[in-house]
């Protein structure tokens, strides 16, 4: 990295936790339909990963399948993409228009160079992205994005909208902070992914809308464009985020909000699957239907389900 090294990040680290509560949760709320139009197709990659496909054209938000270990963190060691991992959790059923990139924290931005490269698509994201692209050699397919302008990818019209990562260390501060200023790809231990700018991403396909929030907070006066059909929606800071649902509820009035990023990030695919401590997921139907009663809270089985 340039400069000197900095010192081992304080994070949230996700550790293995089981909560029945919780777990019959996930069960009960994957029987809730989405009510997608047909020929849209909504994949769950885990943590706020997602694959979009419609009319055989796909774009990918915040993949991430390549799930660094733990002590890849506590010993600073590389977090690069795994191609195997990548080929078998993020294949696409034809084109890819696009991958798109709320922020650059590793468990949101490991993928996104090798996934761009593999299929010839642009990444779509903040300056730190663009950073993150150059390092893997593949400047050339960055886009550094402009707020609010609309992206036409195949079916797919894409805007980002200013946002807020949600300040996990007690409450008080974004861990990772800053931009990715990492100068070599030997550099690139987790904590070197810092969070860099941050975007909500609005998606219109098909005839509805899809908003995509990684990380539970806001800029409220950002959030600006109006309703929509999905609200998938980063759950797992939002405790730490004063009256979370009171703000961004009203000002997206969704159908439907997807519970995401509550699975442990550091636990590989193809295991079971066991979520973040004090996620508090069977909790979230209640805290949505006080703020917004006609909303459904449905859920995703995960990729590797």
């Amino acid at each position: 990295m340039a400069g000197a090294a900095s010192p081992r990040p304080a994070m949230l680290v996700a550790m293995p936790a089981r909560d029945t509560s919780d777990e019959q949760a996930i069960r009960d709320l994957e029987r809730v339909a989405l009510g997608l139009p047909a020929g849209l197709e909504l994949t769950w990659l885990g943590v706020s990963g997602y694959r979009l496909t419609c009319e055989g054209v796909s774009i990918f938000i915040d993949p991430y399948v390549s799930r660094v270990p733990l002590r890849a963190l506590l010993l600073r060691r590389r977090a690069l993409p795994d191609p195997v991992l990548i080929a078998r959790y993020a294949a696409a059923p034809g084109q890819v228009a696009g991958i798109l990139v709320g922020h650059t924290h590793f468990d949101h931005a490991v993928d996104a160079p090798a996934l761009a490269r593999l299929h010839r698509a642009k990444a779509y994201g903040s300056r730190s992205l663009a950073h993150l692209m150059r390092l893997h050699a593949a400047a050339d397919l960055a886009v550094e994005v402009v707020p609010y302008e609309a992206y036409e990818l195949g079916p797919f019209v894409v805007r980002f909208v200013p946002s807020r990562h949600s300040k996990l260390l007690l409450g008080r501060k974004v861990p990772m902070d800053g931009e990715l200023t990492c100068d070599h790809l030997h550099g690139l231990a987790p904590s070197a992914y810092r969070c860099g700018e941050v975007y909500g991403i609005r998606i219109e396909v098909a005839g509805i809308v899809l908003y995509h929030q990684g990380s539970a907070d806001l800029d409220d006066a950002a959030l600006r464009e109006g309703a929509v059909d999905v609200f998938l929606a980063g759950v797992a800071g939002r405790s730490v985020t004063p009256r979370y649902w009171e703000r961004i509820l009203p000002k997206l009035d969704p159908k439907v909000v997807v519970p995401t990023h509550y699975d442990n990030f550091f636990s590989p695919l193809g295991q079971p699957e066991d979520l973040v401590p004090r996620v508090r997921l069977a909790e979230v139907p209640d805290e949505v239907h006080r703020v917004a009663p006609d909303a459904r809270v449905a859920a995703l089985p995960r990729v590797d389900a």
